[in-house]
């Protein structure tokens, strides 16, 4: 299987292509990254400028996007031209983004997933199950990442307060609280509240916490390394090379649903 890097610079975009390199059902025919930047290290294939991406698309199977919203947007739209499918793990979107993704997916095949890690993904279906059976216990997450991450709150925490709410019957666009600073009231019934924390290099851990009388759950993923999202991320890409069009997320690849 041949795939294409975008954000191959970056820290992800390195772990990728070390995890695609040791797998010998794949080869990697383009490592690109926007505006033209070098990565170190990446030995063969060397990085080349994001305007390259027409070309390296003609004779690729996946592209994997790890990039920022506008750059996988324009990523996407040359992917689709060409009918190849994208494994988009880039997040911060926002809606009209989201929705743009989802007009693409009605012509190529999307994996398009905040965390491609395993074990966050079984998270994902934990906290479902969990906040169905405790619909009326508080539920708090607190994440935590390395100190140039950008968005905030995470994709995964987003993720997982969405999950959360969708399973108590309620949107977390009315019920999300993201930091309590001044806000001089004690805690609403029903709140689901997200804090982030940026320091170090912490890869990035993730708690939701179901508090009721007497006793608290608390459910906990923390990421050793970013191998293993990138793992996810091309179990991901053998995956899709034999779906149909359509938006798919890491429940999928994995079965979960």
């Amino acid at each position: 299987m041949r795939i294409i890097v975008c954000g191959a610079a970056g820290r992800m975009g390195q772990a990728i292509i070390a995890v695609a390199k040791a797998d010998s059902d794949i080869q990697i025919v383009g490592a690109l990254e926007h505006d033209g930047n070098r990565a170190i290290g990446l030995g063969d294939p060397k990085v080349s400028p994001a305007s390259d991406l027409e070309e390296f698309l003609k004779k690729t199977d996946v592209l994997i996007d790890f990039t920022n919203p506008n750059s996988a947007l324009e990523n996407l739209k040359c992917a689709k031209k060409h009918d190849v499918p994208v494994i988009v793990g880039t997040t911060g979107f926002n809606d009209e983004q989201k929705k743009k993704i989802s007009d693409i997916s009605k012509i190529i095949p999307i994996v398009f997933s905040p965390n491609t890690s395993i074990g966050v993904n079984i998270l994902f279906k934990l906290i479902e199950i969990v906040a169905k059976q405790v619909p009326d216990y508080d539920i708090e997450i607190v994440e935590l990442h390395h100190n140039k991450k950008k968005d905030s709150p995470s994709g995964t925490a987003a993720k997982l307060a969405e999950i959360a709410a969708c399973s108590i019957d309620k949107d977390i666009s009315n019920v999300g609280v993201y930091g309590r600073h001044s806000l001089g009231t004690a805690r609403k019934k029903g709140e689901i509240g997200v804090f982030s924390v940026r320091a170090g290099d912490i890869v990035g851990d993730h708690t939701v916490y179901f508090a009721g009388p007497g006793e608290r759950i608390e459910l906990t993923h923390r990421a050793h390394s970013r191998d293993t999202f990138a793992t996810g991320a091309v179990k991901a890409a053998k995956w899709v090379i034999n779906q149909k069009c359509g938006l798919y997320d890491m429940s999928d690849v994995l079965n979960l649903k």
